[in-house]
């Protein structure tokens, strides 16, 4: 029989190592490098779709639709530019959630009057809504 002692000696240990890699997984959902080479892509499509782990909606906006898209999502809490611009018709987002970090990737094209958008989780199956919800929202705001 395992004394009691070493018995909790084996439980701490347990935990520190549990911890250890829950410290270690979120170090690498924060950290992980982001390469526009695979998240900065043409969205395609015609028409708006509901996906699992993201996003898409297609829709006429005139020919400033991605200017004003781009104000909005940049004063989003946690959203940045990860590669493109304005001036180059399309630019990819990154948004982080607020607690752990996850990413998430939204990409924009402009195409004449049309606007692309393509909103993908990096992790994960699903988003739960999360990109839908941020799309949206985003659109919603943008002016007629």
């Amino acid at each position: 029989m395992v004394p009691q002692s070493n018995r909790v000696e084996k439980m701490k240990m347990a935990l520190w190592l549990i911890a250890g890699l829950i410290v270690l997984v979120g170090a690498y959902i924060r950290l992980a490098p982001s390469d526009p080479a695979i998240w900065h892509n043409t969205p395609v499509g015609d028409a708006n779709r509901d996906l699992r782990g993201g996003v898409v909606r297609v829709l006429e906006t005139g020919p400033d639709g991605l200017a004003q898209l781009n104000e909005i999502a940049m004063a989003s809490p946690r959203t940045k530019v990860l590669a493109g611009s304005v001036d180059d018709g399309m630019v990819t987002y990154i948004t982080r959630t607020k607690v752990i970090g996850f990413p998430d990737y939204t990409t924009a094209q402009q195409n004449g009057d049309t606007l692309r958008i393509y909103g993908r989780l990096r992790f994960g199956r699903s988003d739960f809504g999360v990109n839908r919800n941020r799309v949206d929202g985003w659109l919603a705001r943008m002016q007629p």
